[in-house]
């Protein structure tokens, strides 16, 4: 984030519509239930106040934060399941939109991190151009070119051609960017096909008028849900995404993280890492 990210869990009950077998979180025994507005609004408020003032860098791990990340930089919506699946997300964006323009730096901005299942869903719509009025950055999940690629890895019963519509919905309202998992199965990575047809997918939303600002590309980083389930190396992550730029023209950026560098070649901001925390 560049500085201090204030995290929002709409789903803290551990509710989530797909099933990633990537995935850290444990959902065993979760049961629906609704995140509070109001006490939400004095949580993120208390936060940024903290923030502000300094006192959060007044004890560990923060105090040891350099001087140039001590500032907020954004608000996050993440948490333990898919955002803008809660019945609250518009309530929540619009509350979050406004605390950043009233207490914080205007460029401060409200990151939305989503699956992507929901974006079709008109109060997610109007999330999705309240979040647009201002500085603000949507990542949205893109983990397979094919069917039988994304029910392997995200076990969604969301259709996948329904992922497909949404992003390129999406990406006519606002720009974004696509965050993307690659891992083995069973100690196979993606195979060239994947890849293919995962590169067909992303040139299919920039012909039809999405804006895609880039991608993230990251690999498994934290205990998966599957034991099968595992991380590519860096340079398999690294070949993927030169095979990537061969066939995408983007305006900004391909960014991976934040390990090491790669030179400039495309116009693409060629930073390249084995994971994204």
């Amino acid at each position: 984030a560049g500085g201090v990210s204030i995290g929002i869990n709409l789903r803290s009950d551990k509710v989530c519509n797909f099933n990633c077998v990537y995935c850290e979180v444990d959902r065993h025994h979760s049961q629906s239930r609704i995140v509070d507005i109001q006490r939400l609004e004095d949580e993120v408020r208390a936060l940024i106040e903290y923030t502000r003032s300094g006192e959060l860098f007044l004890s560990e791990p923060f105090a040891r934060a350099p001087q140039a990340l001590r500032q907020l930089k954004c608000i996050t919506f993440s948490g333990d399941g898919e955002p803008t699946a809660s019945p609250v997300f518009l309530e929540a964006a619009t509350l979050a939109v406004r605390l950043r323009d009233e207490m914080a730096a205007r460029d401060t901005r409200v990151v939305l991190i989503t699956n992507s299942a929901c974006l079709d869903r008109p109060g997610v719509r109007s999330g999705l151009h309240t979040l647009a009025q201002g500085a603000h950055e949507i990542w949205a999940k893109l983990d397979a070119g094919t069917e039988a690629h994304y029910q392997a890895v995200n076990r969604s019963q969301v259709p996948f051609v329904q992922i497909l519509g949404n992003l390129e919905l999406a990406a006519r309202v606002t720009p974004l960017f696509v965050q993307t998992l690659f891992l083995r199965l069973h100690g196979m990575g993606p195979s060239q096909a994947e890849i293919m047809a995962y590169c067909d997918r992303l040139e299919t939303i920039l012909a039809h008028g999405g804006r895609v600002l880039g991608l993230q590309l990251c690999t498994v980083a934290r205990p998966p849900a599957e034991p099968w389930a595992t991380a590519l190396a860096d340079d398999e992550l690294l070949a993927i995404a030169t095979q990537i730029k061969t066939r995408i023209a983007l305006p900004q950026q391909l960014a991976f993280g934040k390990t090491f560098h790669i030179p400039r070649q495309t116009g693409l901001v060629d930073t390249v890492a084995r994971r994204l925390s």
